[in-house]
């Protein structure tokens, strides 16, 4: 079925540029002039994508966007935002109310963008609530295609956590669900630029707070697509540290679940073993050797110690990059 995009904008010559914009696009244009009739429109249609003015006369764009979390849940939703209210669409992205914000006046570009990236969005969210095993795996390699230099990441993860898990005798679906999360733990960086991600320097601070947002958005996503709590925790926590100084809610300890602080463990090591845009991998002696110092502070000391175990025993280790 086409997918279809609906525009909310109070002046008619508004739509009638963007209708125009996307002329030519494979995806299907629809248009209200006021929140009102929007409603209307998304009560009998399927719509993947809604780009909403903020201001407009009767209902807002924040208030419109807001409501249709029990009306629409699975739908992207964009606020158009002039410079004067700026500040309410950046606390409108922070609190998850809206997926983006484009200014006004636009730029083609910018505005084509957001829209592709939305409709991706939209795209995961329908295919991973399928829940089939070759359709994540697929989607989590896609996701990679973003940045080359991470290709088989999720493959190699999910095999050092599967072995961790193995270890620890933990139950099937347990298992099974840690290789979800493993494949799917950085699915959020889907609505990250790719010249974030592929840049050939370090991260800038900036860069740096909007990368780590990729945990929060990629738990969103996993929401809604009904994944088990044990994948969501995954793809949320993976980022939190042992002694409290992670993201994105600062858990200590054992308050982060077992499933992400294995996977952390999982993750780090694979990091550090391979190639990056802006470093070369680490020998395989100096990547234990940080996994180790990392130990009691980023990761859990325990399983620090039982993957050390378990790498040293399994001579194929680290897993050599796929191409």
């Amino acid at each position: 079925m086409q997918e279809t995009v609906l525009f909310v904008d109070d002046t008619p010559f508004t739509l009638k540029v963007l209708s125009d914009l996307f002329i030519e696009a494979p995806f299907r244009v629809l248009t209200a002039e006021s929140a009102t009739d929007a409603v209307e429109i998304i009560r009998r249609e399927e719509i993947a994508v809604v780009v909403s003015d903020n201001i407009m006369p009767e209902m807002g764009g924040l208030e419109f966007l807001s409501s249709l979390k029990k009306l629409s849940p699975d739908t992207v939703k964009i606020l158009m935002s002039a410079y004067a209210d700026l500040a309410s669409a950046l606390a409108a992205i922070n609190s998850s109310e809206v997926f983006r914000y484009v200014l006004k006046p636009w730029k083609d570009d910018d505005m084509i963008s957001t829209i592709n990236d939305a409709l991706d969005r939209h795209r995961l969210i329908q295919t991973m609530r399928r829940e089939d095993e070759d359709i994540l795996r697929s989607l989590a390699q896609a996701i990679e295609l973003k940045d080359p230099s991470t290709r088989g990441h999720c493959d190699r993860v999910a095999i050092y956590a599967g072995f961790i898990a193995e270890a620890l005798d933990l139950p099937k679906d347990l298992k099974r669900d840690i290789k979800y999360g493993s494949w799917l733990h950085d699915c959020g960086k889907i609505g990250i630029a790719e010249d974030i991600l592929n840049g050939p320097n370090s991260l800038t601070s900036e860069e740096f707070e909007t990368v780590k947002k990729h945990s929060q958005w990629g738990s969103e996503i996993a929401v809604m697509a009904k994944l088990s709590t044990a994948t969501r925790n995954i793809i949320r926590f993976h980022h939190e540290s042992f002694d409290g100084n992670g993201y994105p809610e600062g858990l200590k300890g054992e308050r982060i679940p077992l499933e992400a602080r294995l996977v952390a463990v999982a993750d780090v090591f694979d990091a550090l073993s391979n190639d990056r845009s802006y470093r070369k991998g680490y020998t395989h002696p100096e990547a234990i050797e940080i996994l180790l110092s990392m130990s009691g502070t980023t990761l859990d000391p325990t399983l620090v110690t039982l993957f050390v175990d378990i790498v040293s025993s399994h001579p194929e280790f680290p897993l050599q990059p796929s191409h």
